[in-house]
This record gives C-alpha cells, sequence and structure tokens, in this order.
C-alpha cells in the first residue's frame, strides 16, 4: 500500500527522471559555449603547431637518415607520416573534431608509448625526457577535451538550422 506523496515528489516535473550523472552531463554540456568563427583556443593552437613541428621533423629525418630501411623505416612511411601530420594540422585549423579526435588518439598512443619507454630507460636524463614527454602530452590532451566539447556544441547548435533550411527548400 503505498502512502501520501512526500512534498518533493509533489514539487518533481513529471517525465523521466535523470539520474544525477546524466544531470550533470545535461548541465555540462549546456555550458559548452560554441566556438566564434575566429576563435581558436590556445590548446587548439599548440596542437595544430606541434602537428606541424613533427610533420617538419619526420620529413627532415626520412631525408637526412643514411640507412633508414636497415633501421626500420622506409623512405615512403616517412612520407605517409609526414603528409598525414599535415593533414591533421590543416583540420584542426580549420577547426573540425575529425582531426583534433585523430590528433587525441595519436596523442594517447604517444603517452602509452612513452610510460612504456620509461621502464626501460637506461639514464635519468632519458627517464626525465620520458616523464617530460608524458606530462606535456596529457596536459595537451586534458586541453584539447574540452576544445572537441566546444567544436560539438557548435555543430549541434547548427544542425537544427540545416535540418529546417532541408526542410523549407522542399
Amino acid at each position: 500500500m503505498a502512502g501520501p506523496e512526500s512534498p518533493s515528489d509533489i514539487r518533481r516535473a513529471p517525465g523521466p527522471r535523470l539520474s544525477p550523472k546524466s544531470e550533470r552531463e545535461t548541465q555540462a554540456r549546456a555550458a559548452l559555449v560554441p566556438l566564434r568563427p575566429d576563435e581558436r583556443p590556445a590548446a587548439l593552437r599548440v596542437a595544430v603547431v606541434v602537428a606541424a613541428v613533427l610533420a617538419i621533423g619526420v620529413l627532415a629525418g626520412t631525408l637526412t637518415i643514411k640507412g633508414l630501411a636497415h633501421q626500420g623505416g622506409s623512405p615512403v612511411g616517412g612520407a605517409f607520416i609526414a603528409v598525414v601530420l599535415v593533414w591533421l594540422a590543416q583540420g584542426m585549423y580549420r577547426k573540425r573534431y575529425w582531426a583534433v579526435l585523430a590528433f587525441e588518439a595519436l596523442l594517447a598512443f604517444q603517452i602509452v608509448v612513452t610510460s612504456l619507454a620509461l621502464v626501460v630507460a637506461d639514464t635519468l636524463l632519458a627517464a626525465g625526457l620520458c616523464v617530460g614527454s608524458v606530462v606535456l602530452a596529457g596536459w595537451l590532451f586534458w586541453k584539447l577535451v574540452r576544445v572537441m566539447g566546444r567544436l560539438q556544441a557548435g555543430e549541434r547548435a547548427s544542425a537544427p538550422v540545416e535540418k529546417e533550411t532541408d526542410e523549407a527548400l522542399r
């Protein structure tokens, strides 16, 4: 037998009740402000520069290392990696969600590999470089998460307008 409703039950709005986690996620999404057309946050600019510098470094290494095939590399592979990094830098500069996501995947891979390299570091310098690399890549990864959220917020905000425009054209 059900008892009388409590005052908190009466005040609650009709409809499905969200869990506290869902409520926090909804509030976080609502708080995200889409990027303005001319806005590029510092983390996004840093990511563009890092990708471009890595592309130049990979290409320079590919062109200058003698016997690259004997060391497990190839000129075609090096050129491919350089092209992919330039493509990602260009995509991030144009504020494309897929480019930021792909660069974050590369950062995550780099963090894992550098963490594993820390296990076999022979010198304090090598260990310090590994730790520094993990810290810097982790910082950039974390900062790009918010940028991705703001990019998605802009896509969500423009989606209804595009749908209404498509329906008006029919």
